[in-house]
């Protein structure tokens, strides 16, 4: 009696037929099914998402946003400032040597207004000021010799003094003297100020497009002489009244004088190079800067002094100065059509093409490569990798490749090498040099 063949385990056999199931699925062929739907409530609401969506390519995307074109941000730009004006105060004529600091006409600068004075002070000792914390004593024991207050005015000699003014007594400190608060005079440099004028001589390039313009007409009749900015008669004319500025800041001139602040002059070049360089132009805008409505950080002031001699004893006039800082901010954006919009469908494509791409000045490899296929880009011949070989002369068919690229022989690539010795590559001959 024949042995009984041993049974397959029940796993074994799923993953088999599993195995060959998988296997004839590898190469069954599949494709979609469409199925048309005669309802026209459905028809409609298709075509409506379809009409949506492509007014959303059309309107949005390549009209607003115009993202068929390249984009440079941040151009490089240069700022030359220059302030003209005399003002007066109670007992002094002040020119723009004097009101305009720093004096180098750069993109960030100060008009003075207001100034509070000190003036004889010499290294000394005296009351330090009520202003400074814990300055106030009564007696000698209050003040600690030697201590030093960073937001002080000097170093405390251990002294209780009178103060310049009134009953009361601060530490004495070593020190310029006397201290700021306690001989100051208030001076008022306002009342013309609004008159002064400021040129604003603003140039940018955007390096990717190698486009540069500036903000000044270019004309030889002394056009800069005469005129001032306007936005619609005289935009290239860009000098500003500082009155004008404040008042497009939206700010009062006469507080903005008393206590100080910052105001922003912001040009902006938003340039679509596409267009003519006449069509890329400046836009100004003005704002203020620091935040009026915070009392702690509101404001501009600053401190300088002038020294001198008398009597061969170094003295100085210390300023406390409150003005009108400008900052001249520029920014903006150029964009031009997009490289390969220029590649393609430009009728001087071959020109840019060459400007764009630089060749290699190696010699092509020496041995023979592969017989290629071509393919018309952009009016010149491009070979796109390895393929069939074709006899020479022979027709193009669209069976040896898969592709019907239009009748006509392919080169040989060996007609595109670069020859050692000679200074110019050889002409491609169709037909030519066929393996």
């Amino acid at each position: 009696m024949a042995a009984a063949e041993p049974k397959t385990p029940a796993g074994t056999a799923a993953a088999r037929r599993l195995a060959r199931s998988c296997w004839s699925a590898f190469w069954d062929y599949e494709t979609p099914k469409v199925i048309v739907v005669k309802n026209r409530r459905l028809g409609i609401v298709y075509r409506t998402v379809q009409l949506l969506i492509l007014l959303y390519f059309v309107w949005y995307v390549f009209i607003v946003q115009k993202s068929y074109q390249d984009r440079e941000t941040g151009p490089e730009s240069s700022v030359i400032t220059k302030v003209k004006g005399i003002t007066s105060s109670e007992n002094k004529v002040w020119d723009v040597e004097e009101y305009v600091k720093p004096p180098e006409g750069g993109s960030v600068f100060s008009i003075i207004t207001r100034i509070e004075v000190t003036p004889f002070q010499t290294l000394g000792t005296c009351a330090e000021s009520m202003r400074v914390r814990n300055a106030t004593c009564d007696s000698d024991e209050d003040c600690v010799a030697g201590q030093l207050d960073m937001l002080g005015n000097g170093l405390r000699t251990g002294r209780c003094v009178p103060y310049y003014h009134g009953s009361s007594k601060t530490c004495e400190v070593s020190a310029w003297c006397p201290v700021e608060d306690g001989a100051s005079v208030s001076q008022f440099l306002g009342k013309m100020a609004p008159n002064f004028t400021i040129l604003i001589k603003n140039s940018i390039h955007y390096p990717k497009f190698q486009f540069s313009k500036g903000n000044i007409e270019n004309r030889k009749d002394g056009y800069l002489k005469h005129c001032t900015f306007h936005e619609v008669s005289d935009l290239y004319c860009p000098i500003f009244k500082l009155g004008y500025i404040v008042e497009q800041a939206g700010e009062n001139f006469t507080q903005l004088a008393v206590s100080g602040g910052v105001i922003g002059v912001i040009i902006n070049w938003d340039c679509d190079l596409d267009l003519s360089a006449s069509k890329c132009n400046p836009k100004y805008s003005f704002r203020r800067l620091d935040p009026k409505h915070v009392p702690a950080s509101s404001g501009y002031n600053f401190r300088f002094a002038k020294y001198y001699k008398v009597n061969g004893t170094t003295t100085r006039t210390l300023i406390k100065a409150y003005g009108i800082r400008i900052d001249v901010i520029v920014h903006g954006q150029g964009s031009f059509l997009c490289d390969w919009i220029l590649l393609t469908f430009m009728n001087k494509n071959k020109v840019y093409s060459h400007k764009k791409f630089d060749k290699t000045p190696e010699d092509w490899p020496s041995s023979e490569p592969t017989p290629t296929f071509c393919r018309a880009a952009l009016k010149t011949w491009a070979c796109w990798g390895p393929l069939k070989s074709v006899a020479p002369g022979a027709p193009h068919s669209p069976g040896q490749h898969g592709l019907d690229l239009g009748p006509g022989p392919c080169p040989h690539t060996s007609t595109l090498r670069r020859s050692k010795t000679s200074s110019q590559r050889a002409p491609v001959q169709p037909g030519s040099g066929m393996t």
